[in-house]
């Protein structure tokens, strides 16, 4: 770990004391989002040291096109960026003519920083001490609306410590931004029209390529002692940026301060046409109500937000504050108002991976928003992969595949693959398998079967056509084989027979046919519809289950395990205990060939198919696996850790649990990967709320019934969440003597705990 700055703290991510070292660090640690719009936690005044500019709209890339050195068939032709917005937060200050820049300031005292998780805000306050030795005490504010989300805000103070003084805000829009990975250094934007009404500029720009619109807009209000100035600024418009111009005298020790409202306003959600006009409306709105209500309106959209999702811990102040950090940033992230848009493994918090959905939506994610929101944000996601088969179907041709067979891709924006690395994009094809699972786990929490028949089947077959196109019959083995893969585990590539890559192959097939089955005898409408349009048949239908039933699963019956692939037991198994620490992390220090020879483990592989259906394996099988597993587990990747939290749960191996639990909740907030700064792990969070709830809380749906298995780490003397389970919210709350059930929302309910059946009436506790 190379971080330790970071406070703990129950409510809030604090940072204390101005370390230059720290900053693009920070900057992605705390940065906030409203699920359209976010932006790293840049200052708002200029800074001269190293930092990351970012600001990021949802739904809004750039097709960068693809650099690789020797092209191949099936490439992508380009790879999806998320695009680095204009920005709009920010604000220069001049100081009896010097320019506030904490990187050339004399000193700077009292620094903090403070991401309150709670309401939803940063702030930001120091004392400097610029070179012409005025010393002034500075105080800022900002958020980005949960209920209106187009606007943001921001507060900035500033009090004149040792002498009266010339204070100038200078507020400014710029759309002269590029991103930090562009492939070729491309303009992403062309600004092509600038408008400015007294106090209020707007920026219409628009994507190359892509033909995203966006107006990006400000107007900002001045207070002295917190009564408001009627000042009108100086214009200075340039192409590319406009800014405001404020300057007062300012007595010492009284307060002068801006308030600046801005944001976007965007042709995804608006005719392109009408940009500027909502843009104005936007700011009315804001004038209108002001800082303070507005700031007030944040604060209970937030406790909304908490009332279902919270997980409170004690006894434990770092597990606490990272449970609360990663659910904070994954509702920063995604809302589930939009089905256009999805959950970025960056978020808005920086650039790296590009497009804006990856498998681990449907194998991380999909749970917590279906336990925290409503099924129907849960089905916006499911949604979403819907509206793209016919993308995942051109995909599949693409490679050669026939008839319908889907391929979702590896990394997407708009259903197109956009990633290029053959052995991620084309090899690690049980992303398909982890589309299929979140249909069979949104039916199986939520219990609505009604997305199957209506969208779900149509996928569940694309995804069985692909499977069985893709493995081939090998007459040494009798058997089906798939070759030529990556599994979750991306340190092991073209490899054949990947045990969970085959294991979802089969079970995508089966339970496709079962679906066909169902929809054949309950929805025949929705059955005929969907044969007239799949053009599907009972040979066809003969032909996959030939592969589900023949599939080859590489096995080895002196250690009574599956294999992670064919050649698995080849390698030199030397476990990662025997690994020098100054050789960590591995995909740092050593050679792409080597760690492909190693037998080391980026994440979970066979562990995770055993995560995905435990139900098809016993203890004693999971514990085997896991124990032989783990030992060359590297956890190199922040989706690895919350599956071995949640499996060492299951097998009470509580110290393990406890120690990976804290790994995946404090991953960023620790840096264990020394990568922070790229930006944060937004998907793997999603793993974190599992660690507990399904982990230590044992959360489980059997026999159609929703049925626990509570545990407590040593080190809490309590933990509690609450879930919203088929239209009833309900409160489990551990401690070291009992476990608690209430029901504070919705009809009565049967559940189990350890086993134990338990009547939840409402408002009733139960205590076992």
């Amino acid at each position: 770990m190379n971080l330790d700055y970071i406070i703990p703290n129950n409510w809030s991510i604090i940072e204390e004391g101005f370390d230059p070292k720290h900053i693009k660090a920070s900057e992605s640690i705390f940065s906030i989002g409203n699920g359209a719009m976010g932006q790293r936690a840049n200052f708002e005044e200029k800074y001269s040291g190293d930092t990351f500019q970012g600001s990021y709209i949802g739904g809004v890339y750039y097709p960068d096109k693809t650099r690789v050195g020797w092209w191949k068939n099936g490439y992508p032709e380009y790879f999806a960026k998320v695009l680095n917005a204009p920005n709009w937060i920010g604000i220069n200050i001049i100081i009896n003519n010097e320019e506030l820049d904490l990187n050339k300031c004399k000193e700077v005292l009292h620094f903090k920083r403070e991401l309150n998780m709670k309401e939803g805000w940063l702030s930001r306050s120091f004392i400097a001490t610029l070179q012409n030795n005025i010393q002034i005490k500075v105080e800022t504010k900002r958020f980005l609306s949960m209920d209106l989300d187009e606007l943001g805000a921001i507060q900035y103070n500033i009090t004149p410590l040792n002498s009266n003084a010339n204070i100038t805000y200078i507020p400014y829009i710029d759309s002269n931004i590029k991103n930090e990975d562009s492939n070729w250094d491309d303009q992403f934007w062309e600004t092509y029209q600038t408008e400015n009404n007294k106090n209020e500029s707007f920026l219409l720009s628009k994507t190359l390529k892509t033909d995203f619109h966006v107006c990006t807009y400000m107007s900002s209000q001045i207070y002295l002692n917190a009564k408001r100035i009627n000042k009108e600024p100086k214009i200075n418009k340039e192409e590319k940026h406009i800014s405001h111009s404020y300057s007062l005298s300012v007595n010492q020790r009284e307060t002068i301060s801006i308030h600046k409202y801005g944001g976007y306003t965007v042709n995804r959600n608006h005719k392109k046409e009408d940009l500027i006009t909502i843009a104005k409306n936007n700011l009315n709105e804001a004038k209108k109500t002001g800082f303070s209500k507005l700031f007030e309106n944040q604060k209970k959209a937030w406790s909304a937000i908490w009332e279902t999702a919270d997980i409170e811990i004690k006894g434990d102040i770092k597990a606490q504050q990272g449970i609360r950090f990663n659910i904070f940033q994954l509702n920063q992230t995604y809302t589930g108002k939009d089905a256009g848009l999805n959950i970025g493994p960056k978020g808005f918090t920086g650039e790296k991976y590009g497009g804006s959905t990856y498998w681990d939506t449907e194998a991380y994610c999909l749970p917590f928003y279906m336990a925290t929101k409503n099924q129907k944000v849960a089905e916006n996601l499911l949604t979403y992969r819907y509206n793209h088969l016919q993308k995942a179907i051109e995909n599949a041709q693409k490679l050669g595949f026939k008839n319908g067979a889907a391929l979702y891709p590896m990394v997407t924006m708009n259903g197109e693959e956009c990633h290029n690395e053959w052995e991620i994009t084309f090899e690690e094809i049980h992303r398909n398998g982890a589309i299929a699972f979140a249909i069979y786990n949104y039916h199986r929490y939520t219990n609505d079967y009604s997305y199957i028949p209506k969208k779900g089947l149509e996928v569940l077959i694309g995804i069985a056509r692909f499977w069985h196109q893709r493995a081939n019959f090998s007459k040494a083995k009798n058997q089906y084989v798939i070759l030529g893969v990556t599994g979750p585990n991306e340190y092991e590539n073209n490899v054949n027979n990947n045990w969970y890559t085959n294991y979802l192959a089969k079970w995508c097939i089966d339970y496709a046919i079962e679906n066909i089955n169902k929809i054949k005898e309950e929805y025949n409408t929705d059955y005929t519809r969907i044969l007239n349009k799949t053009k599907l048949s009972n040979i066809e239908i003969t032909k996959w289950k030939e592969v589900a039933d023949n599939l080859y699963f590489p096995y080895s019956k002196e250690l009574e395990i599956y294999l992670q692939q064919d050649g698995f037991l080849d390698k030199e198994l030397t476990t990662v205990a025997n690994l020098d620490k100054s050789e960590r992390p591995i995909n740092q220090k050593w050679s792409w060939d080597r760690i492909l020879r190693s037998p080391y483990i980026k994440q979970a592989d066979v562990l995770q198919g055993m995560y995905f259906f435990e139900d098809h394996f016993s203890n004693q099988q999971i514990k085997k696996h896991f124990d032989f597993y783990e030992p060359f587990t590297v956890h190199e990747s922040s989706l690895s850790p919350c599956v071995h939290s949640i499996l060492a749960s299951k097998l009470n191996k509580k110290e393990q649990a406890y120690n990976f639990y804290l790994r995946t909740s404090r991953l960023d907030l620790d840096d264990y990967n020394h990568e922070v700064e790229e930006g944060l792990h937004i998907t793997s969070m999603a793993g974190t709320w599992l660690s507990i709830v399904e982990g230590f809380g044992g959360m489980r749906i059997q026999n159609n019934q929703l049925s626990f298995a509570t545990k407590i780490p040593e080190q809490w003397s309590s933990y509690s969440f609450k879930i919203n389970f088929r239209n009833r919210v309900i409160q489990v709350l551990v401690n070291k003597e009992h476990t608690s059930f209430k029901l504070l929302k919705g009809a009565s309910l049967s559940i189990t705990n350890n086993n134990k059946l338990i009547e939840l009436t409402p408002n009733n506790l139960i205590s076992v």
